[in-house]
């Protein structure tokens, strides 16, 4: 039998687009992605959380939201992640063969997060993922065995602009300098003698420098924020919080990639598979660094496992490459065991985590009063918002009827979320306003946004909305607002 494994791509490729569009286009949108639309609503040179790229990339694919549904608010990620699974591909190709780019397709495709948090929602992850993968691609090619030449150092000013949107996608893709910083000081110092090195630090700034100028302009609001979420100076250490970032990366990488990418680390530090060496310093300069600091960070701080997500690309890369030696005398159809559980670890993830958000398969109420009913159930973030607006429609069209409220009243809330929730689900249809009330730190884009609508006004009327899941008796500090 004659076996294309560009055929073979062209089928995952196609099987990974039906799924991941139905899901994105079934399941209602999540707090962080609602909360993204905003970015696109306005949009801005930066924001409170995050730097504006995934603003741009949702105005981009929804048309500046002409179209303004789930499908369309997250079809960048659905495009871009058809797009990172050819650049993968294309990375296992170049640094072995033609089965270890299929094997890294299918590995990437498997985890959790590149499938489901960049391929599925939108996130700052999803343009972040592009160029991070580009940016290892130029680096393969720039960095591998050979001397400084023209064409490389041509490709060294391509890979600041990648880098620098990378940046300007989230701020963890500062960790690719590091990378690239220390393969040269390391390996390759006659790169510092380059003046293409620091040109392409220069693009990279200038990509950052929108970021910078709104910062100035906002007393440093977006970088405190996020130098707050690691700061570890100011807490103690918490066993706890380190084994569930640790836990958190086991799953979100798949815990069958998580194993293989151990064993193939293993081998590739003894060196008992070929691999150009150049190749395994960058892979291994661009994962591990990231992923140790945010498991140290995990010590004294709360993380999130998905922040050190881009860094398992370049592991899947490695242990593509493993499984491709050792199975090199296989028959080209042959598809590891690993990878097979892998995949049907995804897809058996995929089925019950939908199920479990629209049906609601394992009740989690454990017996908590009415007003607190699935405060643990984390799926209810991603259900009721769309059954949400007809209800709440009765009763503001009753009150709007007996002359109690006026059709211009504003809805408020006092956390970023469910107020983007309401925003987009409940507001947005019936033409009505958000506006935030409360502390800063919980508005976050809300204090612009709230500007931007004209804020409050003395004497007004408001609507205030709360659910079961978060629910905030609209008393106390709420009530405090100073006109």
């Amino acid at each position: 039998m004659n076996f294309s494994y560009k055929k073979a791509l062209l089928w995952l490729l196609t099987m990974s687009v039906v799924i991941r569009t139905f899901l994105a286009a079934w399941l209602e949108l999540g707090n962080d992605e609602v909360y993204y639309w905003t970015y696109a609503l306005y949009p801005d040179w930066s924001h409170f959380d995050h730097p504006p790229m995934v603003g741009w990339v949702i105005q981009l694919f929804s048309l500046n939201l002409l179209f303004d549904s789930e499908l369309f608010i997250r079809f960048s990620s659905v495009v871009l992640m058809t797009i990172n699974t050819l650049l993968m591909y294309k990375m296992g190709k170049m640094i072995r063969d033609e089965r270890t780019g299929f094997f890294a397709a299918l590995l990437y495709n498997a985890s959790i997060y590149a499938f489901v948090l960049t391929g599925i929602f939108v996130l700052p992850d999803t343009p972040q993922n592009l160029f991070w993968l580009l940016s290892l691609l130029l680096m393969l090619h720039i960095f591998g065995e050979g001397q400084v030449t023209g064409s490389r150092k041509r490709l060294l000013l391509l890979l600041g602009l990648t880098i620098g949107l990378s940046m300007i996608s989230k701020y963890t893709g500062i960790f690719l300098w590091l990378g690239v910083g220390l393969y040269i000081i390391i390996y390759a110092r006659p790169w510092l003698r380059q003046p293409a090195l620091y040109a392409a630090i220069l693009i990279s700034l200038i990509c950052l420098l929108p970021v910078l100028v709104w910062n100035i302009q906002n007393n440093w609001i977006s970088f405190s924020f996020q130098g707050e979420r690691v700061n570890i100076f100011t807490a103690g250490i918490g066993l706890e919080l380190f084994l569930r970032e640790l836990f958190g990366q086991f799953i979100y990488a798949n815990p069958f990639n998580f194993v293989l990418i151990a064993i193939a680390l293993t081998f590739v530090l003894r060196g008992r598979f070929m691999l150009e060496k150049s190749h395994k310093r960058i892979l291994l300069l661009t994962s591990v660094p990231l992923i140790m600091i945010f498991l140290m960070f995990a010590l004294f701080r709360p993380t999130l496992p998905h922040w050190s997500g881009p860094a398992y690309s370049g592991l899947l890369l490695l242990a593509a490459a493993y499984l491709s030696t050792k199975n090199r005398t296989k028959h080209p159809l042959f598809l590891p065991g690993i990878i097979k559980f892998s995949l049907g670890f995804l897809l058996f993830l995929l089925l019950i985590g939908s199920l479990q958000i629209k049906l609601g398969l394992v009740p989690m109420w454990h017996d908590n009063p009415y007003h607190r009913l699935g405060r643990h159930d984390i799926t209810l973030d991603m259900y009721g918002w769309r059954a949400l607006e007809p209800s709440f429609q009765q009763v503001r069209q009753r009150h709007l009827d007996e002359g109690n409220m006026k059709a211009s009243d504003a809805i408020v809330a006092e956390n970023w979320f469910p107020l983007a929730n309401l925003d987009y689900y409940v507001a947005r249809p019936l033409n009505m306003k958000v506006l935030g009330m409360g502390r800063p730190d919980r508005l976050h884009k809300y204090i612009w946004i709230n500007e931007e609508r004209g804020g409050f006004t003395l004497g007004d009327n408001y609507w205030y909305l709360t659910d079961s899941r978060y629910y905030t008796h609209p008393g106390g500090d709420l009530l405090r607002i100073v006109f």
